[in-house]
């Protein structure tokens, strides 16, 4: 079996030196080459085609951020972000990589004391990321804001006359750029609360929400303990990092209780409790994902009556999530990404506060 080629993009001697140990020590891995900033990366990457190019953020010439839209603008390649997260700005940087098409991102080492289990755990990232297929990704589609739902070539799909109160979103792996599409091929008079779960870890997640609200015309908080859904109107509230959101007499709830499918917050414990506080007046979407997170969670929804949608293989940056509920049968609608935002669109709006 051919080994895997990286490269390797880290400013940092240091720290560049340290996982090109890493990686150079892997039987399975086979480091092609090693970039001190943007520049040099894309130039490796096009020389050589890896299979997957471990990208800092911060480096100087061309930063991360610069350098990942251009390769996945002109030659797409799996792209795992390791970085710092040490500011706000950085973090930003992050978000708009994994927007831009970056598939994941972990936390780069100190530097200091036994790094063992932080290289045992890059490795295995590596190797999961590189077997990711991706797809020409320029940036800049992620900048403009449809003004209506048909100029994204939305499908004719009949929807029931039911009215529906809330809106709940789940993703995982790929979750910041179609999260973007689904809100932005939204109309403006799109007005249901939308509940959000986004598996992103810890630190990474502290700042997306603000990230996010700056990134639509929509606008995004993290959710708050006792919150009233009703009030959110046209709003996202979006589960804070860490935390399970739930739905409880139509008020938010959040917990620390444990993982579903080692995810906290879990995508299938809000979808549940949406079945259960709104039944047939609730919709709700599953999107790009590893695992099987969401997909039991979004069938609770369409047995009690609400309406489902699971994006399309096609489209997905990994069809995990999507997949498991579209094999339960799930998913009222199959769609391609750039259809779910405006097939939701269309989704007539009951008084709020309606529940089942």
């Amino acid at each position: 079996m051919p080994r895997i080629k990286v490269v390797i993009a880290e400013d940092s001697l240091t720290v560049r030196k340290r996982l090109v140990e890493i990686v150079s020590a892997d039987p399975d891995l086979e480091l092609v080459g090693e970039a001190a900033d943007g520049k040099e990366a894309i130039e490796l990457v096009r020389r050589h085609r890896p299979d997957i190019l471990s990208m800092d953020m911060m480096m100087p010439l061309m930063t991360g951020l610069a350098a990942t839209e251009y390769i996945m603008a002109h030659f797409p390649t799996p792209i795992l972000v390791v970085s710092a997260s040490v500011n706000r700005g950085e973090l930003f940087r992050t978000y708009d990589a994994l927007a831009a098409g970056a598939v994941d991102v972990m936390e780069k080492f100190a530097g200091e004391g036994n790094d063992e289990a932080w290289a045992k755990d890059y490795l295995i990232t590596l190797k999961l990321v590189s077997r990711i297929r991706v797809i020409t990704h320029p940036r800049g589609r992620l900048t403009s804001i449809p003004q209506s739902p048909t100029s994204l070539g939305a499908a004719p799909v009949s929807l029931a006359p039911q009215k529906y109160s809330v809106a709940a979103i789940g993703a995982s792996t790929g979750g910041p750029g179609a999260i973007l599409d689904v809100l932005n091929g939204l109309p403006d008079s799109f007005s249901l609360p939308i509940l959000f779960v986004l598996h992103i870890s810890e630190p990474f997640g502290t700042a997306f929400a603000d990230w996010l609200d700056g990134q639509t015309a929509r606008r995004v908080s993290y959710a708050k303990e006792g919150e009233l859904v009703s009030a959110a109107a046209g709003k996202v509230l979006m589960a804070p990092p860490g935390q399970h959101l739930s739905v409880r007499d139509g008020r938010l709830r959040l917990s620390l209780e444990a993982e579903r499918h080692s995810c906290r917050p879990s995508v299938d414990v809000l979808f549940e409790s949406v079945a259960r506080d709104y039944g047939p007046a609730a919709c709700a979407a599953l999107l790009t994902g590893m695992g099987r997170d969401g997909a039991a969670g979004l069938l609770k929804i369409r047995q009690a009556g609400g309406l489902t949608v699971a994006q399309d293989e096609a489209s997905s940056v990994i069809y995990g999530m999507p997949r498991e509920a579209a094999l339960l049968g799930a998913a009222t609608q199959i769609l391609p990404l750039s259809e779910i935002g405006p097939f939701l669109g269309r989704v007539p709006a009951s008084p709020m506060g309606q529940r089942r």
